[in-house]
């Protein structure tokens, strides 16, 4: 059996037009189109508006723009630690239990990354809303409203971003076994000790690695948060909405500015995680 390493010093033809193609596609499809997106965050704009970083600054500083990315981060927060509650809790009953409909709840989960979140936001409306929803018009009953409100956009971003916690965590419960959490059984700890000083120490980098891909994902959603937000101003318009907003009003300048911050939102969580895999190695 050859040694990997002689496999990856080996050089030739196909090993060169991988590399091509591969830099290539992403030139193309992701370098690229964030580069213009910098580009025309800080350039000047054609109704003569200043660019560079004082004008980005100013643009961020707009109220509708402050609200927007302050809803999106309430959104986010609390999607996040939703998702850490039931992501871990899901993770450890598929693979700690065994029981009748396991495997469907395993399909179930996958199913927000297999399904539009446009079909996402309209289950909610369809199960949420006042007027023909299942459970819309008990809950308004008693003061409560989902459609329109916070609440609907932290369901439809948890909905959608729940699979990234889980399929980060299942792998390693299943790959470290539970011959430890048996042994800690025996000399007598509690299923909560166990827990804390055994399991969570053991998959700590997934749930870290988890959280952070749901946050960057929770933060640019737009297709499921679209179908239950009013998407007005300073009216249940997030990051994702403003930019749409305005960018088809022809407000480009905020809408780029709006992008950028997204772009690094998103970069500084692909960094994270490329530090979380080093120390994990």
């Amino acid at each position: 059996m050859p040694d990997t390493r002689d496999i990856r010093r080996r050089r030739g033809p196909v090993t060169y037009a991988l590399r091509i193609f591969a830099i290539t596609y992403l030139a193309v499809l992701v370098v690229r189109p964030l580069f213009e997106v910098g580009k025309r965050t800080f350039a000047p704009t054609e109704q003569g508006a200043d660019g560079g970083v004082g004008a980005f600054l100013e643009r961020l500083q707009d109220p509708s723009v402050t609200y927007a990315f302050s809803l999106t981060a309430t959104v986010a927060f609390w999607a996040v630690l939703i998702n850490l509650l039931f992501g871990v809790g899901i993770s450890l009953l598929i693979t700690r239990y065994r029981f009748p409909g396991r495997r469907v709840l395993s399909v179930l989960i996958d199913l927000p990354m297999s399904v539009s979140p446009v079909v996402v936001g309209l289950a909610l409306v369809l199960a949420y809303s006042t007027g023909q929803g299942w459970f819309g018009e008990s809950l308004a009953s008693v003061g409560i409203f989902i459609i329109g409100t916070t609440p609907g956009l932290i369901m439809a971003t948890a909905f959608v971003s729940l699979p990234l916690v889980i399929r980060e965590i299942v792998p390693v419960l299943q790959e470290i076994g539970i011959d430890a959490e048996l042994a800690a059984h025996s000399l007598g700890a509690s299923g909560w000790q166990t827990f804390r000083r055994i399991t969570l120490p053991s998959i700590r980098w997934a749930v870290i690695y988890g959280v952070v891909l749901s946050l960057a994902r929770s933060l640019g959603e737009f297709g499921a948060v679209k179908i239950v937000s009013p998407g007005a101003e300073l009216r249940g318009e997030t990051a994702t909405i403003l930019i749409q907003n305005r960018y088809t009003n022809y407000e480009e300048s905020v809408a780029y500015a709006a992008a950028f911050v997204l772009v690094l939102a998103s970069v500084l969580a692909l960094v994270v995680v490329a530090l979380i895999r080093k120390e994990d190695a």
